[in-house]
C-alpha cells in the first residue's frame, strides 16, 4: 500500500516520548505521533501494534486506528506476537523454574507460542530438560555455538513472524541475539548500541527487524515475575494455561475439579504417574495459591 497523503497502515517499531516510529507497507519509517482520543480511552499504541497513519498537511503522520490485535503484554508493552522466547542458561545463574513456567503460563493464556533456547550447555547438561518442558511449549532449541546449526535453526523460524525476547539477565540473550543477526549490534551485557542505552534503563519495547523478515524484541532481564502483574489468569483459567492438563480435561471424577488435591482427579493421577511433571505440577500448584489471593476489584483495576 503507497504511503501517500490520503494514509497507509504500518506496523509500529517503537514509541519514545509521545512519538512513533511506524514501518509503512512500502517499508518506509515515519515518524507519527498518536491522536488524543488514545489516551481518553485508555488505549496507548505498543509496539508490534498494526496502525492506520493518516498525514497532515505538511506530511505529519498521525495514528489514528489501532487495527485489532490478536494478543497483548501489559508489562513489556507488546502487541501481536507470534513467539515468546525464553532464554534459558544451564548455569551462571541457574534457572528459575517457577519463573519460566510463570512466563509460559501468560504466553499459553495469551495464545502465544513459547520457544525455549538453552545456552551455557558447555558449562553444564540439564538433564531431562527437554522431558520436562517438551509438551509446554512449540520448540525447544539447545544452542552450541560451535554447531551453528543451533541457532540458525532458530533464526529460520523467527522468519516473517514477531517475536520477543526474554530470560533472566546473564542467561547470553544478547550473545544469542548477536549470533542469530549480527547486524543487531548488541554487547554482552545486555548493553544496545543502536540504542545507546545502559541495562534496564527503560521498559519502552522496540521491534528490530531481522534479515528474514521476522522482527523481535529485545526485553530487559527479569530476576521476579508476579503473574497478575502482567496479566490477570484467575484460578479457574489457570488449569487451562498449562499443556500437560489438556489430554485429562473432563476425566476428573469431579467437572470443576481444580486439580490441587480433589480425590479421582486426573490430573494428580498422572503426575503420581510421572505422565505430568511433578517441577511444572508444583509451578501449577504455587501459581494456584496467588490466584487465590487475587480479589476482583483488583484484577478490574489492571484491565
Amino acid at each position: 500500500m503507497q504511503a501517500d497523503m490520503n494514509g497507509c497502515e504500518g506496523l509500529l517499531l517503537r514509541s519514545v516520548g509521545g512519538l512513533y516510529l511506524v514501518e509503512t507497507a512500502e517499508h518506509e519509517l515515519r515518524e507519527c505521533r498518536a491522536r488524543g482520543i488514545f489516551r481518553k480511552m485508555n488505549i496507548s499504541p505498543s509496539a508490534g501494534d498494526r496502525v492506520r497513519i493518516e498525514y497532515e498537511s505538511d506530511g505529519t503522520g498521525i495514528i489514528t486506528e489501532i487495527l485489532p490485535r490478536k494478543n497483548h503484554l501489559i508489562r513489556p508493552p507488546l502487541a501481536n506476537l507470534d513467539y515468546l522466547v525464553f532464554v534459558v542458561s544451564t548455569c551462571e545463574p541457574a534457572p528459575n523454574f517457577l519463573i519460566l513456567d510463570k512466563f509460559i503460563a501468560v504466553a499459553k493464556y495469551k495464545d502465544i507460542d513459547c520457544i525455549i533456547a538453552v545456552t551455557k550447555n558447555d558449562l553444564k547438561v540439564m538433564h531431562d530438560f527437554e522431558n520436562i518442558y517438551r509438551s509446554a511449549v512449540r520448540k525447544i532449541f539447545v544452542i552450541d555455538y560451535d554447531d551453528e546449526n543451533t541457532f540458525l535453526s532458530l533464526y529460520d523460524m523467527l522468519g516473517g513472524k514477531v517475536s520477543a525476547f526474554t530470560g533472566n539477565s546473564g542467561v547470553g540473550k544478547s550473545t544469542l541475539l548477536n549470533h542469530i543477526d549480527s547486524s543487531l549490534q548488541l554487547e554482552t551485557g545486555e548493553i544496545s548500541k543502536k540504542l545507546g542505552r545502559g541495562r534496564h534503563t527503560t521498559r519502552q519495547a522496540e521491534l528490530f527487524k531481522l534479515k528474514n523478515g521476522g522482527y523481535i524484541a529485545d526485553t530487559p532481564g527479569f530476576s521476579t515475575f508476579e503473574t497478575n502483574k502482567y496479566e490477570i489468569i484467575y484460578k479457574d483459567e489457570l488449569k487451562y494455561c498449562f499443556s500437560e492438563f489438556e489430554e485429562f480435561e473432563g476425566k476428573c471424577r469431579y467437572p470443576d475439579c481444580g486439580h490441587t488435591s480433589e480425590e479421582g482427579c486426573a490430573v494428580i493421577e498422572a503426575v503420581g504417574k510421572g505422565i505430568i511433571p511433578r517441577s511444572r505440577y508444583d509451578s501449577y500448584l504455587a501459581m494456584y495459591e496467588e490466584a487465590k489471593q487475587l480479589k476482583e476489584w483488583e484484577a478490574a483495576g489492571r484491565k
